[in-house]
């Protein structure tokens, strides 16, 4: 009889093995289940829960009418996790293709960033092309929702509202003066992703985003568009260089309308600065020419000695002022024979301005010049704003001060300028300036002038666009209208460029009741050049345009 015993041992052995194995496989069970369960959860959410941002859009900015100049629009993001990455050469294709980048570029960023897990392919794309990235299945190619800022005026306003950067953050302009209240902040919330990094399922919401806040600026946009393009047909004209108006609302300091040649698509890209970025109204200085006789004669009256009808000889037009030669034409001596004080500003006199400057102490002109604000910065908040330039002393420095009275020596911005000028048409008190709706409420306010040189001063302007006066051109129809030409030369590299000139026009109106204070600057214009001639009739369309749109009554009837 065969002996059995081994061949039971083998069975039991067998018998042991699997109990043993089986034991092991319940322990292990009970173990992990058990004993290692918290820290085996942990682990298996630190690999597929993540924390991640929920985008919060900017805060629109808009006119005073509510229109919308600043908004920001959905967007999607398209990034690429490199140790995920696996397409086909098809679907590659087809990638490139909708994000508008070759397929060397696409592979060029994938492999350069290689070991990497987040790395962006495109930002801002439409919501729908991002819709045909994620129809193409590509493991490790994902999208994200982000907003992207749209300026629905384009370039009308683009140096006064500025851009953001691709991350929605101010970076020019009002945008960046305005940022931290225009700028949400972001939620989060807590996701499950799968082992390709995809999110497939949104569990909680930890922290709600907070969109940024609106902001309502003083702008109208209708007047904002207006002097846009009326100064934009005036350098086109003239093929000026470059050009700048204002609109300012004298009773509250609020600023209408703010614009720029050349300008800018805000919408573009830009990655490339241009001079067309900066807002010259507000960072650019020029020497005002004539436009500061004004502040010569209101020094003048200042004084006493001196009225409006009080009478100056201005022949045979020209005068030596310590060894230089004071004209009252630069191409030929215009005579000019005896004028009153209010004819001198009719007929932009150098010589009787600067007579009667010099004939006065010579600190009163630079003192009037700083009470209306000039060699310093207006405040308005708007980034890169100048404060321009005056002479230090003028003792014994007789050629400067005949100089500074008729707007040489000193430099300003349009800015100044037209501030300046809405302090003689609110009566003498000059008050800070805001770009925010009611934000003229709050604003500085202080007494520079009396009340009635600043009334005598503003009939003599309304006199410079009558009948023998420089401004004719800037008269407006049925208003009454007081206002400055101004014409100085260009500095360069070697002084005073003979042929390139600064031509300004500022004013106000109506005369009776001032609401509106404007002015227009064009740097270099051929041709014609004098402000009288290239800025005054760009000045009377804004002027016009702009009252009506504010149904200001006619005065002048």
């Amino acid at each position: 009889m065969m002996n059995r015993q081994p061949y039971f041992l083998r069975i039991y052995f067998l018998i042991f093995i699997l109990a043993v194995g089986f034991g092991g496989i319940i322990w292990r069970i009970f173990y992990l289940g058990t004993i290692k369960k918290e820290f085996l959860e942990q682990q298996s959410a630190a690999r597929s829960l993540r924390v991640i941002d929920i985008p919060a859009h900017r805060g629109m900015i808009t006119d005073r009418n509510g229109l919308p100049l600043a908004i920001s629009t959905p967007a999607a993001a398209i990034w690429v996790s490199p140790v995920l990455y696996d397409a086909t050469p098809e679907q590659e294709f087809q990638l490139a293709k909708i994000l508008k980048v070759t397929n060397a570029f696409l592979k060029n960023k994938i492999t350069q960033e290689k070991g990497h897990t987040f790395v962006y392919l495109k930002r801002h794309l439409p919501p729908e092309q991002a819709e045909l990235v994620k129809a193409l299945g590509i493991p490790g190619i994902f999208t994200q929702r982000e907003y992207q800022r749209y300026y629905p005026e384009g370039e009308v306003a683009a140096q006064l509202l500025g851009f953001t950067n691709v991350d929605e953050s101010g970076v020019e302009g009002l945008e960046l003066t305005y940022d931290q209240w225009l700028r949400g902040v972001a939620g989060r919330k807590e996701v499950a992703k799968d082992r390709l990094g995809r999110v497939v399922n949104e569990l909680r919401v930890i922290t709600e985003p907070q969109p940024g806040h609106n902001l309502a600026l003083s702008i109208d946009r209708n007047i904002q568009y207006l002097a846009y393009k009326e100064l934009q047909n005036a350098v086109d004209k003239y093929r000026a260089t470059s050009g700048s108006a204002i609109v300012l609302d004298v009773q509250s300091g609020e600023i209408l309308a703010m614009v720029n040649q050349p300008s800018y698509n805000p919408n573009g890209h830009m990655e490339k600065r241009t001079a067309g970025f900066r807002n010259r109204a507000v960072t650019d200085v020029f020497e005002p020419g004539s436009t500061a006789k004004t502040f010569s004669i209101v020094s003048a009256l200042e004084s006493g000695k001196y009225h409006p009808w009080t009478k100056i000889n201005t022949s045979p037009g020209w005068w030596y002022v310590d060894g230089n030669k004071v004209t009252d034409r630069e191409v030929r001596d215009m005579d000019y024979g005896v004028l009153t004080v209010a004819g001198v500003l009719q007929k932009s006199s150098n010589v009787g301005v600067s007579k009667i400057t010099l004939s006065l102490p010579s600190d009163n002109l630079l003192s009037v010049l700083q009470r209306f604000g000039f060699g310093e910065s207006t405040y308005s908040g708007f980034p890169g704003e100048v404060g321009g330039h005056l002479p230090d002393n003028l003792r014994n420095r007789p050629f400067v001060l005949a100089t500074l009275a008729f707007g040489y020596s000193i430099s300003v911005t349009p800015l100044q300028l037209v501030r300046a000028y809405a302090a003689l048409a609110t009566g003498g008190i000059l008050s800070g300036i805001t770009f925010l709706k009611n934000g003229g409420g709050t604003l500085l306010k202080r007494r520079i002038l009396s009340q009635k040189i600043a009334i005598d001063t503003l009939n003599m302007l309304e006199m410079v666009l009558g009948s023998g006066g420089t401004g004719q051109k800037g008269q407006v129809a049925g208003y009454k209208v007081a206002g400055k030409t101004g014409t100085a030369y260009m500095t360069g590299v070697k002084g005073y460029e003979k042929h390139s000139y600064h031509s300004a026009f500022v004013g106000v109106a109506p005369v009776s009741a001032p609401r509106l204070a404007i002015v227009v600057v064009l740097q270099n214009p051929q041709g014609e050049h004098f402000g009288g001639l290239v800025a005054a009739p760009v000045f009377a369309n804004i002027m016009a345009g702009a009252l009506r749109t504010l149904n200001v009554p006619p005065d002048n009837l």
